[in-house]
């Protein structure tokens, strides 16, 4: 069978668990649809175009002749919905998952299966955080003290991209309320993972060649909170610096309200630690904000960045915003330019406004037109195309650790390897390109460089002396 994995790092990791257990269960994986029997799509359901990404791709897989089946974040959302829209393909839940191989085994041989009917999955943990996080501790998930958890059983994970980086899950689900996004309630609410268990897989993707750990959630700066420990994060990230074999962690989605000083210290100071910042701005108009369900404001967000860049200089800094929330104004727009031309960040997207079911947004006056919305995306988008690249210009003569992904000797030369700095999240923030790496050089190698060139956010370095660190530290 084949695996078509679409958004983000934390279906990613979803979809290695499911391999796993259909590897566990005996079934064959394959990477080209073409000639499987099966092909199992993991879908993303955040906003608009990502849904209709997904549709696309299920409808191309059942092109292939295989049976097709629809997991993840559509399928969970909209259940029988999106099987009566789509009877080409069968459509399983998250409660599907830990039988993800008894499912599949249904149907290849016929066997009729219901499509679940979505809930609130915010709803399904009547116990306390303490409980819940004890009861996933106790393994005891989908046998009624918590509701299945994908991306959690990282004993059943089996790697499908390879190469020297992999994200790792800290939580599944949020407790936030942002008037916008629907995530909470098909993911659930904020459940953290034991430290240990971070750590135990942590070692084991140590052993499967990882040297970069990409921490996610929904919400990285949440962790431990429901376990009554809002500084598990700070106690965890020079833990799995220790972990033999890993060079470096980074920690994605962190949110502006919750940068903690302890943590922006930890970020910004710990060898080992990339300090680098993605920060879920989503706006800088405190007036927007405020009507979002979000906290702060252009200033309080220039506050942390200037805090970070004192302690970290060369600190990486990456934001996604939204254009056309209903009531947004010409001078909410003009002010966001204002945060995005003072705040100097290395990565922005850029996301118009869709209407999403089960939010509070779908009811608020004041919406703009399409087209408006198109426009004010384009502006936008232009401005934070020429900023960025103007902040990459700033890193020329910058000394940058480059962690190597790919030997580009045969195409650029003996000594050249791409991969990403500090700054550069593996999969959305652009890459570095390293000249005159020395022979012996392997994936997954920090080497030491200095910033000589840029193509747009892309850098071009040079290997410094001494150029090698150990590889995996």
């Amino acid at each position: 069978m084949a695996l078509v994995t679409l958004g983000c790092a934390r279906n990613e990791v979803d979809s290695e668990e499911l391999a796993g257990r259909l590897a566990g269960d005996g079934y064959e994986l394959v990477d080209d649809a073409e000639g499987a029997d099966a092909v199992l799509v993991n879908t993303c359901g955040f906003i608009e175009s990502a849904k209709k990404d997904s549709v696309d791709a299920i409808l191309a897989a059942t092109d292939s002749g295989a049976e097709v089946i629809a997991v993840g974040c559509l399928a969970e959302r909209y259940g029988v919905e999106l099987a009566g829209a789509l009877p080409e393909a069968t459509v399983l839940g998250f409660d599907d998952y830990a039988a993800i191989g008894d499912r599949l085994d249904d149907v290849l041989t016929g066997r009729p299966l219901v499509p679940h009917s979505p809930r609130d999955r915010r709803t399904l943990l009547p116990i306390s955080p303490a409980q819940r996080t004890a009861a996933v501790a106790a393994g005891r998930v989908g046998e009624g003290a918590a509701p299945a958890i994908p991306g959690h059983d990282w004993l059943k994970r089996r790697r499908l991209a390879g190469g020297p980086t992999a994200a790792v899950k800290l939580a599944s689900g949020c407790d936030r309320r942002c008037a916008f996004c629907a995530i909470p309630t098909f993911r659930g609410a904020f459940i953290s993972r034991p430290p240990a268990e971070v750590l135990a897989e942590a070692r084991w993707l140590a052993g499967q060649g990882v040297t970069e750990l990409v921490l996610v959630s929904e919400n990285s700066t949440s962790y431990g909170k429901d376990a009554g420990d809002l500084r598990s994060l700070e106690k965890l990230l020079p833990e799995l610096t220790a972990v033999p074999g890993i060079a470096r962690v980074r920690v994605a989605y962190l949110q502006p309200a919750e940068m903690r000083p302890g943590l922006l210290e930890i970020l910004a100071g710990t060898p080992g630690i990339a300090p680098y910042f993605d920060l879920s701005f989503q706006h800088s108009s405190p007036g927007l904000l405020r009507r979002m369900r979000r906290f702060g404001g252009t200033e309080d967000f220039l506050g942390i960045i200037e805090r970070a860049r004192a302690l970290a200089p060369a600190a990486g800094f990456r934001t996604n915003v939204i254009l056309g929330f209903p009531g947004e104004t010409e001078a909410d727009v003009a002010e966001l330019e204002r945060f995005l031309t003072a705040g100097r960040l290395d990565a922005v997207g850029v996301f118009g406004y869709s209407d999403e079911e089960a939010t509070e947004a779908i009811g608020l006056p004041g919406k703009l037109d399409q087209d408006e919305i198109d426009a004010r995306v384009r502006r936008i988008t232009d401005l934070v195309e020429e900023l960025t690249a103007q902040r990459a210009e700033e890193r020329i003569g910058e000394p940058v650790e480059v962690l190597l992904t790919d030997d580009l000797s045969a195409t650029e030369g003996p000594g050249t390897w791409g991969g990403h700095a500090a700054h550069q999240d593996p999969d959305a923030d652009g890459s570095t390109t390293v000249s005159q790496v020395p022979a012996g050089a392997v994936a997954g190698q920090l080497v030491h460089a200095e910033v000589v060139a840029t193509d747009g956010v892309d850098l071009v370095a040079r290997a410094a002396e001494p150029a090698l660190a150990a590889a995996g530290r």
